[in-house]
């Protein structure tokens, strides 16, 4: 018996010999490892490829307001893709009622777990979806039975998903029974600060929790990996107040009470909206994307959502014009014929002479020669860069970025409608300070190229 079983070990291993001296196709060449499926950028929805380069950074002319802050400079940034217009009202409406329906879900079915027995279920349209253990691959079960969740230990789902099958009922009129009444007015404001018999959502209570990590410190200091990892609770309610207190004496409650809600500003860029909200938001994009990559096989993650640092915003302005004044060209704001080429306040103050009073569509005007509109006027936009009076002279030539997490004036560019001529200056700096929302401060995102051949993008 003993023979038999050395044998069979003798062949095995003159198997595992002859397999490893002749059975790879390489012939001993080093090949590098390949990839299962060919791999390419996809363009996503809304956003166009900036090529990336150098240009003249800074103020090329006179520096009219003589802050010494921008200097000319040549620099370089990588590609990326960029948003064609300023994240609108619809756009960012999507992220609130996201955060805003998943709160109230998760509400229904933790009630519904707690009030639940085996011969009444409350609820039972709204309860959690439990994990298919029968589908469960090994490493989903190994997680689950020894963490009790997928992977966020914290999260009140462990494991289990939000039934999004069944529609939410808004009319108080037909909730189905108490319990969903309870919960739906743990959502609203108080009765004391109700008025004409209406409940409405307390927007203070719509709030998005994500983690990120802090990858620059993580590779300049040492410690753990979790002393870099950052938990943001943000609400993500814009401030609709900012019409009224923006103006002193001026009358702008029609644009407080409809801007955001009604759907005739849908396309109108958002704004209201601090820095930390437009971060936020960035990081619901990417969720929002991988969410569903993940139902895909073999698919693979993109690369996160972002505000752009002030460099690429100011190359991506320019439009490829490296001495121009405006993303259009320049020097003037109008066209041969008299037409305004930008939403902004020009005439010492005749607001609507440009074809607005407030701001316009986001998709309007002509866009530069990267098919990018509104980069001048219409509304500032926030970046990821620090404002220090010293950035240009200290920053790097390479994709210069000067962010201190402790320095709270982030960087705007572009200037608004409510701006004179010198604020839509391609290379002009100005800032404000990070939990401040305005009524002429919205955003655009952008999105890191991976590699360097942009052909067939």
């Amino acid at each position: 018996m003993k023979k038999i079983i050395m044998k069979k070990i003798s062949l095995y291993i003159l198997l595992a010999l002859l397999v490893y001296s002749c059975g790879s196709s390489d012939q001993g060449e080093l090949i590098g490892v390949r990839s299962q499926s060919r791999w390419y950028s996809q363009k996503p929805l809304g956003m166009v490829l900036i090529p990336g380069g150098s240009f003249t950074m800074g103020k090329s002319d006179e520096d009219v307001a003589g802050s010494l802050t921008t200097p000319s400079r040549t620099v370089t940034v990588r590609p990326f893709y960029m948003d064609e217009t300023e994240i609108t009202n619809s756009e960012y409406k999507e992220f609130v009622f996201w955060v805003r329906d998943s709160i109230i879900r998760t509400k229904l079915a933790l009630l519904s777990e707690l009030m639940s027995d085996d011969t009444n279920i409350i609820l039972p349209d709204y309860q959690f979806s439990n994990p298919d253990t029968t589908n469960m691959s090994p490493y989903q079960k190994y997680m689950m039975n020894n963490y009790g969740s997928l992977g966020d230990v914290n999260s009140p789902l462990q494991g289990r998903s939000l039934n999004w099958g069944e529609e939410l009922i808004w009319d108080n009129n037909e909730f189905p029974d108490e319990y969903y009444s309870e919960v739906m007015d743990t959502m609203y404001v108080s009765i004391e600060n109700s008025f004409d018999g209406k409940r409405i959502l307390d927007t203070k209570k719509l709030k998005f929790k994500y983690s990120w990590l802090d990858r620059g410190a993580a590779a300049k200091e040492k410690g753990d990996r979790k002393d870099f990892i950052k938990d943001e609770i943000v609400e993500v309610y814009p401030d609709t107040t900012v019409w009224v207190k923006d103006f002193n004496y001026s009358y702008n409650d029609p644009m407080h009470q409809d801007y955001f809600f009604h759907q005739a500003y849908s396309d109108y860029p958002v704004v209201g909206v601090n820095w930390k909200q437009a971060k936020a938001f960035c990081s619901w994009r990417t969720k929002k994307k991988n969410d569903f990559l993940k139902s895909k096989k073999n698919a693979s993650s993109v690369p996160y959502f972002r505000l752009a640092i002030e460099a690429e915003w100011e190359y991506a302005a320019r439009g490829g014009l490296n001495y121009s004044t405006y993303p259009w060209g320049g020097p003037y704001t109008t066209s041969d014929r008299g037409c305004f080429l930008a939403n902004f306040k020009p005439a010492r103050g005749d607001y609507a002479v440009d074809g607005a009073l407030y701001t316009m569509e986001a998709k309007s005007y002509n866009p530069n020669d990267y098919g990018l509109y509104n980069m001048a006027g219409n509304v500032s936009e926030w970046t990821n860069t620090a404002y220090s009076e010293a950035s240009y002279y200290i920053g790097s030539t390479m994709n210069p970025n000067v962010e201190i997490s402790e320095n709270h004036r982030k960087i705007i560019r572009g200037g608004s409608w409510k701006d004179v001529a010198y604020f839509l200056e391609v290379s002009t700096r100005d800032y404000e300070y990070g939990d401040s929302a305005r009524s002429y401060i919205g955003f655009r995102t952008v999105q890191d190229f991976l590699g360097t051949n942009i052909e067939g993008n």
